[in-house]
């Protein structure tokens, strides 16, 4: 058997004690070396620790592996040298991948205008939040803005689930989540430069959080990728999940791609 030191991180000589063998610990169960099927996804590791160290989220039971029904939601961005369109990958806490989002219906103009400032920003924008085989289950459009933003989520048929709208503009930012015209929860930013979030219903009891996660020194610098980790505290209504869901995507497209000011 290979020594310690060879091991990927994550694998481990069998706990109970079987000759030769190695078992992978994804967080909530042992799985078997010897059985492909339940190999780890390549990129596990490192979403392991984006959500255990650097989030500090405690792994938790295994859950039931779409974007409505697990605990954690672990949303990266695509590395890109320079951003034209804003896609994500969206994983579980084991780094398997449960959907995306991609940014839709950008005219020739605007990737003109955001490749050479950053009026875009004031622009109208669409994404599509995509289940593991690439079906939309959500559609997000952030109208175009001047100072404050909105985000309006619907369903893939058009029917509407609620709005996620900005409250202030100086300190601390908050958003309002709404459906049919009632306020459902609230998104309140933890510090003044919005990096992590709480989410509470209409009690203000935190239902959710969401934390950036820092994707390296090199990727900061040189490139436009964010990523962050979503915990849902436990099984959540209609429509408030799919807001909780949709607001994970909608803090950085609404708020901190307005952070690059004027261009």
């Amino acid at each position: 058997m290979s020594t310690q030191s060879n091991i990927d991180a994550g694998w481990y000589p069998d706990p109970h004690g079987a000759p030769q063998t190695l078992r992978y610990w994804d967080g909530s169960q042992w799985t078997d070396h010897t059985n492909t099927d339940q190999k780890p996804p390549a990129g596990a590791p490192k979403v392991q620790r984006q959500v255990q160290q650097q989030a500090g989220v405690t792994a938790g039971g295994a859950g039931g592996g779409t974007l409505f029904s697990e605990p954690v939601l672990v949303v990266n961005q695509k590395a890109k040298l320079i951003e034209l369109t804003n896609e994500y990958k969206v994983m579980d806490q084991q780094g398997r991948e449960l959907g995306s989002v991609v940014q839709v219906g950008q005219s020739a103009l605007k990737k003109i205008l955001r490749f050479v400032s950053s009026l875009d920003q004031y622009m109208t924008h669409k994404l599509e939040i995509r289940d593991a085989h690439g079906q939309p289950v959500l559609l997000l459009t952030r109208p175009r803005k001047f100072l404050k933003s909105r985000v309006i989520v619907q369903r893939p048929d058009g029917s509407p689930v609620g709005e996620i709208v900005q409250q202030n503009m100086i300190g601390k930012i908050n958003f309002a989540i709404n459906a049919s015209g009632q306020q459902v929860g609230a998104i309140k930013a933890e510090n003044w430069r919005a990096w992590n979030f709480a989410i509470v219903d209409h009690a203000e009891n935190e239902v959710a959080r969401i934390t950036k996660t820092w994707e390296g020194l090199a990727k900061t610098m040189f490139t436009t990728s964010d990523n962050y980790v979503l915990q849902i505290h436990y099984q959540l209504p209609e429509p408030l999940l799919s807001l909780v869901v949709a607001t994970a995507l909608t803090v950085d497209t609404a708020l901190k791609q307005d952070a690059r000011g004027l261009g």
